[in-house]
């Protein structure tokens, strides 16, 4: 399992407005390259963000789904991660004094990287994850003024 946080200065709700905005998941999630559709209740529990990753001409269409959601709070996702298997994500916000901090947890549930020692697929998992975060932040602070 990997985990990575980040102080945002934004609230909780802004940051979590950009997370359930499933057309902007291509903007902070590392390999997505573009959204093809968002089903409409997203991000409530069962829902799909369908998406493609890569880079043109060699797309993979696949889906994230919502496995649940608590409003500015927390939300978990399940990844397909094709050929690799699929791996779930969390997030989640508090706020701080100067607005708050996003800690998101990733772990492999299947597929040939759920194999892997938790030390390796950490190696694998956090600079992705670093960079997620850090898209997040920007978008959010950016948002904010």
């Amino acid at each position: 399992m990997s985990q990575n946080e980040c102080l945002i200065e934004a609230s909780a709700e802004d940051v979590f407005a950009i997370l359930t905005d499933g057309w902007s998941y291509a903007a902070w999630v590392v390999g997505a390259s573009r959204i093809r559709d968002v089903d409409p209740h997203w991000p409530e529990p069962g829902s799909r963000i369908h998406h493609s990753v890569g880079a043109w001409p060699l797309l993979l269409n696949d889906t994230t789904s919502s496995l649940e959601y608590e409003p500015a709070r927390r939300l978990r996702l399940r990844l397909r991660v094709w050929p690799a298997g699929h791996g779930e994500v969390e997030f989640t916000a508090t706020d701080t004094p100067t607005g708050c901090r996003l800690v998101m947890t990733e772990q492999a549930v299947s597929g040939p990287i759920s194999l892997l020692p938790k030390p390796l697929a950490d190696l694998m998992l956090h600079p992705r994850n670093d960079e997620a975060l850090r898209r997040i932040k920007l978008i959010a602070e950016r948002r904010r003024t």
